[in-house]
């Protein structure tokens, strides 16, 4: 069954049979996943009264484990929050009682960022509803097919210097 990315290749064969435009098969679909995929994960977040990144700090402070704290730096590298978005959301979450700052005991002049029991009821509620949600996102491939996609995509991350750590 063609697709708009399979009528799009056509169109470029059409009009350039001189240039291979096999990965636009790629990129394309990928695109417009991620477009779909970011729709639904939205619509999941709003639910709860969230948006990605405020669920992403929240989820990652709740699976460093107890005492659910990290520095801003450690919350930069491990969420998927920028670093200009840091404490702009930190600001925004510890106002919502999500989060809260405290002294850094190992560095005087730090602070850390720590889970209130706000933001864990929350993460807590949201976070079956979203891995529902990847769920049934991912519902029309078996486990082998998600797993050599996981690993199929993690290669390619790591060709663009995106795996992260």
């Amino acid at each position: 069954m063609a697709d708009h990315v399979d009528r799009v290749l056509a169109q470029w064969h059409a009009e350039r049979p001189d240039l291979d435009v096999s990965p636009m098969a790629v990129i394309g679909r990928l695109s417009r996943l991620g477009a779909l995929v970011d729709a639904e994960l939205r619509r999941t977040f709003a639910r709860h009264g969230l948006d990605r990144a405020t669920f992403d700090v929240l989820a990652t402070l709740r699976r460093s484990g107890p005492p659910y704290r990290l520095t801003p730096t450690e919350l930069m590298r491990s969420a998927m929050v920028t670093s200009g978005a840091i404490t702009q959301r930190l600001d925004k979450m510890e106002a919502l009682g999500l989060v809260e700052r405290t002294p850094n005991e190992a560095d005087g002049r730090g602070v850390c960022v720590q889970l209130t029991e706000t933001g864990g009821e929350l993460i807590d509620r949201a976070l079956p509803d979203h891995v529902e949600t990847e769920h049934r996102i991912l519902a029309a491939l078996d486990a082998g097919e998600r797993e050599e996609l996981a690993a199929t995509l993690r290669t390619l991350l790591e060709s663009l210097g995106g795996a992260g750590s």
